[in-house]
């Protein structure tokens, strides 16, 4: 995750990782048609499995492992509800049935029932150590627990038993890379990528380790040949969009994200694409990106805290106070948040005791200038003129010798050149007004 300064407030979300992917293991039915060594879609599967189940013929032991493969292809098939009812009758069927515990195990994780997860894969390691499968489906549980070390010891155990295991390397990498060991997770994830050169994910969670080493090209190289292997999945070009920012290549990380968002709206995707506009001082579109994903999703902490940036950036203060205060709410973990509303709040305070009015800096009924009758006739216009003369005298007042004549120097500079290049084409009067204010409000928070 990429964290800028004050002056701009904005916060990356983090490249996507993925970690605990592993696919399900299909036990032996009685009927070779019911496991996934015929080929079969999820759909063949469950019809299938189906009729070995309606049939009974088999054994209690053979039923039990045909509802385990029919409750995996209900997985896979998005029927949750089907599946749970599956493995409950499996389990009660044949309660000495790793693979079904192992199953339901890999369910509850997979539904956010860590601690379920666990008490099942503890239970089918019982029945059975030998299957690596169920040590690396514990380990991506305590994985998502953020139990990084011991999630580590389960991939080790995995990999013990089936040293050619390619997604236990790359869980494992994973495992790594949160715990801040990115020498160690560049290794497995090379590894799980020599073993299968064809799994996108491992090539994308390998983008990310480099990325945070510092190899952004090499990371953008990997992005690429993540979305190669499959162009279908958001996250790969929101990831890749994440390396063009870094570069600085903002057109290009839009590209990426406007590629994420058209595939699968989401919060962080917006978010991105964003941070990418404000970085370019579009400000309008980043508010109206920021907007999105807050409508998308309400709690996404660091939407709130970005548009503060570009609110901040537009000399709109109260308004960025309002998304500080409303994204320490949700997240207080944001980096610098809490010292950043103390900031602004510290500017408000001190423009208020400088300068209370609502109009501009001047009497606009004693004004006959037409760059000043353009700020008279314009709210924003006139805020921002009383903001940059609030601010400047906020600034002036902390500050003296020769650091003041310049500053005095550089304002005078300011207005002249304001005045004579009112009305040109190709000068755009508000923005060269945002951009003055924003350098004496970066002066404001380094003294």
């Amino acid at each position: 995750m990429r964290h800028l300064t004050m002056r701009s407030l904005v916060v990356y979300t983090a490249v996507v990782l993925f970690a605990g992917s592993a696919a399900q293991s299909q036990p032996a039915a009685d009927n070779p048609a019911c496991t996934n060594q015929s080929g079969a879609s999820s759909a063949e599967q469950i019809k299938n499995c189906t009729a070995v189940i309606e049939a009974n013929s088999g054994t209690p032991q053979g039923l039990a492992a045909a509802l385990v493969s029919r409750a995996n292809a209900y997985q896979q098939n998005d029927q949750t509800e089907q599946a749970s009812a599956d493995l409950e009758r499996a389990i009660s069927l044949d309660p000495s049935n790793a693979r079904a515990f192992q199953a339901r195990g890999e369910f509850n994780r997979r539904g956010g029932k860590l601690d379920r997860a666990i008490v099942d894969f503890n239970q089918s390691i019982k029945l059975d150590r030998g299957a690596a499968i169920t040590f690396e489906g514990r380990g991506n549980a305590f994985n998502n627990k953020r139990q990084y070390e011991r999630a580590i010891e389960d991939y080790n155990e995995a990999l013990k038993l089936d040293p050619n295991y390619a997604q236990a390397f790359s869980d494992r990498g994973a495992a790594y890379y949160f715990n801040g060991q990115l020498d160690l997770a560049l290794a497995d994830f090379n590894d799980a990528i020599r073993l299968d050169p064809k799994n996108p994910k491992a090539f994308t969670n390998r983008g990310a380790v480099l990325k945070k080493m510092g190899k952004n090209d090499l990371a953008l190289a990997d992005d690429s040949e993540a979305i190669r292997l499959d162009p279908t999945v958001p996250e790969f070009f929101d990831n890749r969009g994440l390396s063009y920012a870094h570069n600085g290549d903002y057109e290009r990380a839009i590209a990426d994200y406007n590629e994420a968002i058209r595939i699968r709206p989401q919060a962080n995707f917006l978010t991105n694409r964003g941070d990418s506009y404000q970085f370019k001082n579009e400000y309008d579109h980043a508010i109206a990106d920021y907007n999105a994903a807050l409508k998308l999703n309400p709690q996404f902490a660091l939407a709130y805290n970005n548009r503060a940036a570009a609110y901040r950036a537009t000399g709109d203060r109260e308004r960025a106070i309002t998304d500080l205060e409303q994204a320490i709410r949700l997240n207080p973990r944001i980096e610098d948040a809490v010292a950043n509303l103390k900031k602004l709040m510290q500017e408000r305070d001190s423009l208020n005791v400088v300068n209370p009015g609502k109009g501009p800096s001047f009497d606009c009924s004693a004004t006959f200038a037409p760059v000043e009758k353009a700020i008279c006739s314009d709210e924003d216009l006139s805020r921002l003129d009383r903001e940059i003369d609030a601010t400047y005298r906020a600034v002036l007042a902390r500050i003296n010798g020769k650091k003041a004549d310049d500053l005095r120097s550089e304002q005078r500079l300011f207005i002249s050149t304001r005045n004579r290049s009112f009305g040109r084409i190709n000068y755009q009067f508000k923005k060269e007004m945002e951009r003055r204010l924003s350098q004496l409000q970066g002066m404001t928070t380094a003294h």
